[in-house]
């Protein structure tokens, strides 16, 4: 089977720190060398992809002077035009320089929460002036190791002092901007600040400007905290803040991994993409943003590897996609979800206007109710999931 060839109508976006990660790690050294920023545009759109998203160090290197900026910038732009690129989302790194080991929005330093809202402040700039849509925060080293060395109260009040000051701004300037949370337990940080998307949404609720902050889920965060990635997006989309999201893959509860989407848990992967076109089986909200691989090419891999691996991404998700509309369009399937009552989640609970008083006077829902006969039947979902896997496999 060949799969659909990725355009960028897919929406298909790629970090530059991805597809440009040198492969360091705390036991190695770089295996490839590194790559310039426009010729990431470049392949990147000879595969089909849509945009490039970046970290302010990704493109300007820090402690660059204002004539690199602006040369680098200015280099960008070119690039993109030429290619037909977008940047639909940006970030700031508050986490590889020295200055940031305590965090940023959350360092016990104040001047050093101080330069952190400054640098995001100069990203949001350069954000409105590519017309990128979404920023993305995520609070590597927001967090600690030892909880004697964390007030994390003040920490919390601090983060949301820091989200209140660039909502605001962004208010005032008139950008078309929001700001996407992205949750992760641990790693760098020993533990991190809203490590997951149901506690980044909590704290979205406590903000001035909480329509303007949604969350940056990412596969291999929620399933290194031992999660249901699929849960975690419905749940975001039923808040209506499913802002951004980040596509890789994970293999358990371990390091972060960032692997090509779908080479860890192949089944939350077809959920995740059915969830994503279809909004879920009776529909429901769909995502409709861009679908963002934020994975790192093995450190195995040399240049054309990088590239393959970028191919990869868009080739599995384009598979899963097919394959997901092929299991929605199967008799089969429908019958069986029928059998199943999926369908019948949908339904309130309560008849329309149905108070509760009038619950308690009706006898069918549970004097005269046989709880035994209900618990008889079984609902299928073993066959349910075995058709979604036959149709994954092609079976």
């Amino acid at each position: 089977m060949v799969a659909p060839t990725p355009t960028p109508a897919d929406r298909f976006t790629f970090g530059l720190w991805t597809v440009g990660w040198r492969a360091s790690d705390p036991f190695g050294d770089p295996t490839r060398p590194a790559l310039d920023a426009v010729e990431a545009v470049e392949r990147l759109a000879e595969l089909g992809a849509a945009g490039l998203t970046f970290h302010d160090d990704d493109l300007i290197p820090f402690g660059s002077t204002e004539a690199d900026r602006d040369k680098r910038i200015s280099r960008l732009k070119d690039a993109l035009s030429a290619t037909g690129m977008t940047v639909p989302m940006v970030t700031t790194n508050l986490f590889s320089h020295p200055v940031f080991k305590d965090g940023g929005f959350t360092s016990n330093h104040r001047d050093v929460r101080r330069f952190a809202l400054r640098k995001v402040l100069r990203q949001i700039e350069l954000a409105a002036e590519l017309g990128a849509k979404t920023f993305v925060l995520w609070g590597g080293r927001e967090g600690s190791e030892y909880d004697s060395a964390k007030d994390v109260q003040a920490a919390l009040e601090r983060y949301r002092e820091a989200m209140n000051l660039l909502t605001g701004y962004v208010l005032e300037r008139g950008y078309d901007l929001r700001f996407a949370i992205e949750p992760k337990p641990n790693e760098p940080r020993g533990d991190i600040l809203l490590p997951t998307v149901g506690s980044a949404l909590a704290f979205i609720g406590s903000l001035e400007h909480s329509e303007l902050v949604g969350v940056n889920p990412e596969v291999g965060h929620e399933q290194m905290a031992g999660l249901n990635f699929v849960h975690s997006i419905a749940q975001a989309l039923w808040h209506g803040k499913l802002f951004h999201i980040d596509l890789n893959a994970q293999r358990g509860i371990k390091f972060d991994q960032d692997l090509v989407f779908g080479h860890g848990d192949l089944m939350n992967a077809f959920g995740l993409v059915d969830l994503l076109e279809h909004g879920g089986p009776g529909g429901g909200p769909a995502y409709t943003g861009p679908r963002h691989f934020d994975y790192k090419p093995s450190r195995t891999e040399d240049i054309d590897g990088v590239w393959t691996s970028a191919a990869a991404n868009m080739r599995m998700y384009l598979l899963l996609k097919e394959r997901a509309e092929a299991f929605r369009a199967d008799p089969r399937v429908q019958q069986a979800l029928a059998a199943a009552r999926v369908a019948e989640l949908a339904t309130p609970t309560l008849s329309p206007g149905e108070s509760v008083t009038e619950l308690l006077t009706d006898r069918s829902a549970f004097e005269d109710f046989d709880a035994d006969a209900a618990g008889q039947p079984g609902y299928g979902f073993v066959n349910l999931n075995q058709l979604a896997i036959d149709h994954l496999l092609r079976a």
